[in-house]
């Protein structure tokens, strides 16, 4: 076998050029002043939209405690009819309940009184099933 000519690698005429060996480190971003200035300019609006935030929830705040207030009359009004509703159901059946008893008043208040007392929640739903008592005393209800 005949062996292969080698051809060996050499520099280019005239010779490489300088090595460039000084430090060349490229810009890194802000300065120190600068970010220092962003951050505060940050902060700065941070603070002015919590403040401005803080007025339009107080706004909405009031206005919701109006809306309360004007409504309020017309949630009691509900709640008292609801409360003369049954009263009236729970008279009826007292009557018919104790029709034989001789000497019974229907609607004789227990109070030796002559303002009006609130009846409570057992006294409202007494005659009726124990499943309305349950959801009357659990359900939602206006605390205002």
């Amino acid at each position: 076998m005949a062996a292969s000519k080698v051809k060996q690698d050499m520099p280019p005429p005239g010779g490489f050029g300088p090595v460039d060996y000084k430090r060349n480190l490229p810009r890194r971003g802000f300065s120190g002043y600068t970010m220092f200035a962003i951050g505060i300019g940050a902060m700065i609006f941070g603070y002015w939209r919590v403040g401005k935030w803080n007025r339009e929830r107080r706004r909405l705040y009031i206005e919701d405690l109006e809306t309360r207030v004007a409504l309020l009359p017309l949630i009691q009004a509900e709640s008292d009819r609801r409360t003369l509703r049954i009263l009236r159901e729970n008279l009826e059946q007292e009557a018919i309940i104790m029709k034989d008893v001789p000497d019974w008043k229907v609607g004789e208040s227990v109070f030796h009184t002559d303002r009006w007392v609130a009846p409570t929640l057992n006294e409202l739903y007494n005659l009726r099933p124990r499943e309305e008592l349950i959801k009357a005393k659990s359900d939602f209800q206006w605390y205002v």
